[in-house]
């Protein structure tokens, strides 16, 4: 037995795609913000104590949290770094370097299927930058509490 999918049904699926793409990046958009705004807080927090006599081993554990709280920045950057690539032919970038009657070429077929698959690599990577981003951020969170440790010692 073999099921067809209709020309609307077609439409349909395309349409939804787009929509949750789109969803996913935004999603990845809001939590880079989040989590730049809560790295940002507590490298400001850190940077309170930069002038403190603390114990070596304190220090050494507060530095290394910097260093992975400003990897996180880093990354966290990355995701909300716009891409202005014209490369692919299904985005507003490569729309922009074109004359109108290109523009309505382009338009002849059916872009939504390109368009999934640019904006889910896109979302893919800013994810993958997201996660490695909290990775870090966790890190840190581990080293400031040995820094708090070593302090009790």
């Amino acid at each position: 037995m073999t099921l067809t999918t209709s020309a609307s049904g077609i439409d349909k699926n395309l349409d939804a795609a787009c929509a949750s793409v789109t969803n996913e990046l935004s999603r990845t958009d809001n939590k880079a913000s989040l989590l730049l705004a809560f790295n940002g807080a507590v490298l400001a927090g850190l940077a309170s104590l930069a002038d403190k006599d603390l114990p070596p081993p304190t220090k050494m554990f507060g530095a290394a949290a910097v260093l992975a709280l400003g990897a996180a920045a880093v990354l966290l950057l990355l995701v909300v770094r716009p891409r202005l690539s014209g490369a692919d032919r299904a985005s507003f970038p490569y729309w922009a370097q074109l004359e109108e009657t290109a523009i309505r070429d382009c338009m002849q077929g059916d872009p939504r299927a390109a368009r999934i698959r640019i904006l889910s690599v896109l979302a893919v990577r800013k994810f993958q930058y997201l996660r490695r981003a909290v990775d870090c951020s966790l890190t840190a969170l581990a080293l400031l509490t040995l820094a708090a440790a070593s302090l009790a010692l």
